[in-house]
């Protein structure tokens, strides 16, 4: 690891911390996750209104990791965890919409997740296996524009693509956590 800054090394050490929310967040998207491949969603409306609890449930999680998070990507989580938010009340008070505006609306909100998460791969510090963060970025792009693509297909496909999206969540926030924990035990040993 680089040497860091005062400021830094301040900044990683106070969300180090914290590391053991991201765990349990990352475990409540996991049991999100198979709860959607449980469920019998065979109607729009179903569907819609998991995907707000799903949409509202991460725009939660953004707003948790804002204190953790430098000035820039406070801004940043701030933006996404409206947008998510946001897109969640839409699903919940426009349900009957039909299934090409539900689909459309999940592959932008999972764009923005991917992009940001890229981002954060790309520009933020190179810490334990950064790269992991990379992949699951480009793998939730990718599913945005197989979702944005794809709107002829059945009510099974957009759960699936929920499950894939609240999997993702999962991975990233077990990943962040045992990242800072690393980190933390790092710092400890300097």
């Amino acid at each position: 690891m680089r040497q860091l800054s005062l400021e830094e090394s301040d900044f990683l050490e106070s969300a180090s911390r914290v590391w053991w929310i991201f765990l349990l967040t990352g475990i409540a998207w996991f049991w999100v996750a198979l709860i959607v491949l449980r469920l019998d969603a065979t109607s729009v409306t179903a569907i819609s209104v998991l995907f707000g609890f799903v949409a509202i449930g991460a725009g939660l999680n953004e707003f948790v990791a804002i204190p953790n998070s430098t000035t820039g990507w406070k801004i940043a989580r701030g933006m996404l965890g409206a947008l998510f938010v946001i897109a969640g009340i839409v699903a919940f008070f426009k349900p009957a919409g039909t299934f090409v505006a539900l689909a459309s609306l999940f592959a932008w909100v999972v764009l923005f997740k991917g992009v940001f998460d890229v981002t954060l791969a790309l520009v933020g510090p190179k810490v334990g296996l950064w790269w992991v963060t990379l992949l699951i970025g480009i793998a939730q792009i990718l599913l945005a524009f197989w979702a944005a693509g794809y709107f002829a297909g059945k009510a099974v496909l957009l759960v699936a693509w929920i499950a894939a999206f609240a999997l993702s969540r999962g991975f990233m926030e077990i990943f962040t956590a045992f990242r800072l924990r690393g980190v933390r035990q790092e710092l400890a040993t300097s």
